[in-house]
């Protein structure tokens, strides 16, 4: 079955890493000339820059609504970035042009269309994840895809969840599961809660599930989510509200 369109957020540990980028992009190249998805939009993360802008906010305590579009614009400028090195990927700011494509695989640079819409939060709660989920919403889409460093949600056991609701993820959290007390568990941490919290009210008001597949893996996390029949046989994390 042909996927018409689909949004992927790419993480910053992925931008960051030239192995993984090349990986990652050659798995959309390859869903999206195989007809398995007709319109491919990617949305570059905030990466190293956003988290350069979140020092020196702490350091020099500008406003948090100039931090808030510093970062977003540290997004603009990863997808410019990514551009340069894929020069088959289009790459767009204008929502409305993007829109009207039915076959593409494409950047969707954000800055411009959140300073005209400008409805989410402007706060550090809200991250690349929850603006790829306001898009998502934007975009009509049913489904919204996290490109990260890690295979998912982990359970006590390590094991990833395949799906888990907002409501046991914030249960999770309030019962201490997620506490850091050491290194072990900071990576826990880590590999456990690789979204923004505020993407977990998004989820809830638009009921548009977040799927969390892994770029960095030398398996290809993401064409066979795609191409496997058996769910069983995909490595994933679906967060969804009930």
């Amino acid at each position: 079955m042909v996927i018409q369109s689909a949004i992927f957020k790419i993480g910053g540990k992925i931008l960051g890493n030239s192995k993984n980028l090349i990986n990652t992009i050659a798995q959309f190249t390859q869903l999206f000339e195989d007809n398995i998805i007709n319109k491919i939009i990617l949305i570059p993360g905030g990466g190293l820059l956003a988290n350069f802008v979140r020092t020196i906010y702490s350091e020099f305590q500008f406003s948090d609504e100039l931090a808030h579009w510093m970062a977003i614009y540290s997004m603009d400028f990863n997808g410019i970035e990514l551009k340069r090195k894929f020069p088959h990927l289009k790459m767009y700011n204008d929502y409305e042009k993007i829109e009207k494509e039915r076959k593409v695989i494409s950047i969707f640079l954000p800055y411009k269309y959140l300073r005209n819409e400008n409805e989410l939060p402007h706060a550090w709660d809200v991250t690349s994840d929850s603006i790829a989920l306001y898009l998502a919403k934007r975009f009509k889409m049913s489904e919204c895809f996290l490109i990260k460093d890690v295979e998912g949600i982990l359970d006590s056991r390590k094991n990833v969840l395949k799906e888990i609701s907002t409501v046991k993820f914030r249960k999770f959290k309030q019962e201490g599961k997620f506490k850091e007390t050491n290194n072990k568990d900071l990576e826990l941490k880590v590999r456990t809660r690789p979204v923004d919290s505020y993407i977990l009210t998004l989820i809830d008001n638009y009921k548009i599930p977040c799927i969390i597949l892994n770029g960095a893996n030398p398996e290809p996390r993401i064409l066979n989510y795609f191409l496997f029949p058996n769910m069983e046989d995909k490595v994933y994390t679906k967060l969804f509200s009930v």
